[in-house]
């Protein structure tokens, strides 16, 4: 690492972020629909190209498929990836051609050492199988011990999306004494093994389900939602790689509940899903930005 580069890192690790934070209130959230019943632990959502598919995966100890819903809500396909395991699948996204990578970095203890981006052969939802073609394998820039000390567990994901050939992660804080501080990697869409490069770090405002990251989209406008149990974080004024000024615009849902998926299905609307519990969620919700 060159002079220029390592003093880069220390300063993204150590500095405080110039952000702007703006807060709105929101009350157009409304629910679509029920998800099925087998579909009861959501940790991610996408949209086929055509965006007559919803594609939806469930997180650790459920099964290697990706669902297929129509957009009424009905269960239309199991696809079973046959080359790999659940190990935590945590987050769906797509690229601008249409291509459907999983995010299989859950790391609740921040110990994983086996973290990776899965690219599908993923087209129909007439499919019954496909096939992971491409594995981006990673470790995180920063992170020498598994797991860190306890004021530090910094480096578990359930969110990213995909921009300009590269993955933006987005990391969900388990620190003793959270802070809603979380950090922004960058990982080239590449087959390989690669370390994942730290373009920002920053900070949202409240508690847990106020600022803990659980999912992450980004529209034609470049602007990424991220989102919480009860709000979501617009991000906004950044570069593919520098997030350390972006811009953020916290808008309250009115709602709370275990919100794991979003997707936008165009630049101003979203669709949320929820883990059903015993009391509420298992739901889909639309949302109209402001």
């Amino acid at each position: 690492m060159n002079i220029f580069c390592a003093v880069s890192a220390i300063l993204l690790m150590s500095c405080n972020p110039k952000t702007q934070n703006e807060k709105v209130e929101n009350d157009s959230l409304k629910v679509l629909f029920t998800l099925p019943k087998k579909l009861k632990e959501v940790s991610g959502i996408a949209l086929s190209q055509d965006q007559k598919t919803i594609w939806a995966i469930e997180d650790a100890g459920n099964k290697n498929v990706v669902y297929g819903l129509n957009r009424q809500g009905e269960l239309t396909t199991d696809v079973l990836v046959e080359n790999a395991d659940n190990n935590d699948w945590e987050d769906i996204t797509k690229d601008a051609a249409g291509n459907i990578y999983i995010g299989d970095f859950g790391n609740n203890e921040n110990d994983r050492q086996n973290l990776s981006i899965l690219k599908l052969d993923l087209k129909s939802d007439s499919q019954k199988s496909t096939k992971v073609v491409q594995t981006t394998k990673f470790h995180y820039e920063g992170q020498t011990e598994f797991p860190p000390k306890k004021s530090n567990l910094l480096y578990d994901c359930e969110a990213f999306v995909e921009k300009y050939g590269s993955f933006y992660l987005f990391t969900k804080n388990r620190s003793k004494g959270f802070d809603g501080t979380f950090l922004v990697f960058q990982i080239p869409n590449k087959e390989g093994d690669f370390e994942a490069k730290l373009v920002g770090k920053l900070k949202l405002e409240g508690g847990y389900s106020d600022a803990a990251i659980t999912s992450a989209t980004i529209n034609s406008k470049n602007q990424i939602a991220l989102l919480n149990h009860k709000n979501i974080n617009v991000l906004s004024g950044f570069t593919g790689n520098d997030f350390s000024s972006a811009k953020i615009q916290k808008i309250s849902l009115n709602h709370n509940s275990q919100k794991e998926a979003i997707v936008f299905v165009d630049d101003k609307t979203l669709l949320i899903a929820d883990e059903k519990d015993k009391s509420e969620g298992g739901n889909v919700y639309e949302f109209s930005l402001n």
